[in-house]
């Protein structure tokens, strides 16, 4: 059974329950979050979000790791995309 965290988007404030493993990408699109995408493959940079309880930028295509009850993840929309 997977382990299910919940999911804070800001700066729309939107929250949903995922599930570790799940990509950052897949659980936005069902919270009805748009994250710019190019290359779907992590190198491009177009779709990089801010995970407050790592610290760090990751690609949207990465999974959810375990460890947290809840994540915080701030997103920024480069216009050029």
């Amino acid at each position: 059974m997977s382990q299910a965290t919940t999911i804070c988007f800001f700066p729309d404030e939107v929250m949903i329950t995922a599930k570790v493993g799940d990509s950052w990408l897949e659980v936005a699109r069902q919270a009805g979050i748009e994250i710019p995408t190019g290359c779907l493959q992590g190198s491009c940079g177009a779709c990089t979000v801010e995970i407050e309880e790592l610290g760090e930028v990751r690609t949207c295509i990465s999974a959810i790791p375990p460890g947290q009850a809840q994540y915080t993840v701030y997103l920024f929309r480069d216009p050029t995309w």
